[in-house]
């Protein structure tokens, strides 16, 4: 079994807050390399854009989402929206 195999997301949608620079970035451009669509949070649009074309160029699918974390119907309606966009989390 290869590290690829241990981290195959082919298949898989995923969530990741913070996303739009630092750790929060490279774990969602990281997850897509595994093969999984990620939805993209973050408080500020400012950087999300960039990493979900980063991922989209990948042939990922992936949308950028305005969050605050902290805001329970932010996160509520972030979840719902992936749902939405991707049929499943």
């Amino acid at each position: 079994m290869t590290v690829q195999d241990l981290f195959n997301m082919h298949g898989r949608v995923a969530i990741v807050s913070g996303a739009g620079r630092g750790i929060g970035a490279a774990s969602a451009l990281a997850l897509a390399e595994a093969g999984a669509d990620v939805a993209i949070l973050a408080r500020s649009m400012d950087q999300l854009e960039k990493v979900a074309d980063s991922i989209r160029s990948l042939g990922r699918r992936s949308i950028a989402i305005r969050c605050d974390a902290n805001e329970p119907d932010e996160v509520t309606a972030a979840v719902q929206r992936t749902i939405d966009e991707f049929g499943r989390i």
